[in-house]
């Protein structure tokens, strides 16, 4: 599954190549900044952040959230007391769209992430145009020479580029490469399975003064405690809020022993 969204995303990044050239879109952002702290709005001293993912379907589960309306979400998450927001741009596995990322940022005062299979820089710059303040770049998907490029994209950019690793192996990559944000994802994207164990092994491995988000497989508050007791600094949650009919009620439910 991995391997055939990778070429997908590869053959999008053509195509959107060929409808808006490199150099001109580019050209568009040549005065761009970055209003919004993603880094610092989820690295609150003595506090575990939430970073709440809007994310309409995936691959292993399917269908999460039929009303799927990302301003009413957004907006709902904000005022649950989410730091910020990560948004799923995947069309064709996530039901996700570019203009999720636009919308989430316009209507809330959180910083935004956006999520997705980042395989060119073209993409980073795709995410600043619709006004993203972070970009997820995955280690997996990426050789040492391409995670560098997309890196300098996102510091000429001021995006903060969260660096996501399901290995000792990834995170030296990681931490190699300058990153400052390490995300630690729980599931393996070539087997979807989750390893409940993983940030207790990863965590003592980042040295200090860098931020720490754990991701996928948080479910319960128990799930939550834990990774505080472990000295991570937020938590990435998305299907968990996305199959709650209340999601405030569900974010409160999580972090009901933690906040």
């Amino acid at each position: 599954m991995l391997d055939e969204i990778v070429a997908t995303k590869q053959q999008e990044v053509e195509n959107a190549k060929a409808e808006l050239p490199f150099e001109d879109l580019k050209a568009r952002l040549a005065s761009h900044f970055t209003e919004r702290n993603f880094s610092k709005a989820i690295s609150q001293p003595g506090k575990l952040s939430l970073i709440a993912e809007l994310k309409r379907k995936s691959p292993s589960r399917g269908m999460l959230r039929e009303r799927f309306d990302p301003v009413s979400l957004a907006q709902e998450l904000q005022r649950a007391g989410a730091a910020a927001l990560s948004v799923l741009t995947d069309e064709a596995y996530f039901g996700g769209h570019l203009d999720f990322l636009r919308d989430a940022k316009q209507f809330t005062e959180l910083p935004v992430l956006r999520k997705d299979f980042v395989v060119d820089p073209y993409q980073v710059y795709e995410a600043a145009f619709y006004e993203a303040d972070a970009v997820l770049l995955i280690v997996r998907l990426l050789t040492d020479e391409e995670l560098s490029l997309c890196m300098q994209a996102a510091d000429k950019l001021g995006l903060e580029p969260v660096v996501e690793v399901h290995s000792e192996h990834e995170l030296k990559m990681a931490l190699s490469c300058g990153a400052h944000t390490i995300g630690i994802n729980h599931r393996d994207l070539g087997t979807l399975q989750i390893d409940p164990g993983l940030a207790q092994k990863l965590v003592p491995l980042i040295p200090a003064g860098k931020v720490i988000v754990a991701e996928s497989g948080i479910q319960k508050p128990e799930d939550v405690q834990r990774m505080k007791s472990l000295g991570v600094h937020a938590v990435l949650i998305g299907e968990a809020l996305m199959i709650a009919p209340d999601v405030a009620a569900k974010v409160r439910e999580l972090f009901q022993k933690t906040w």
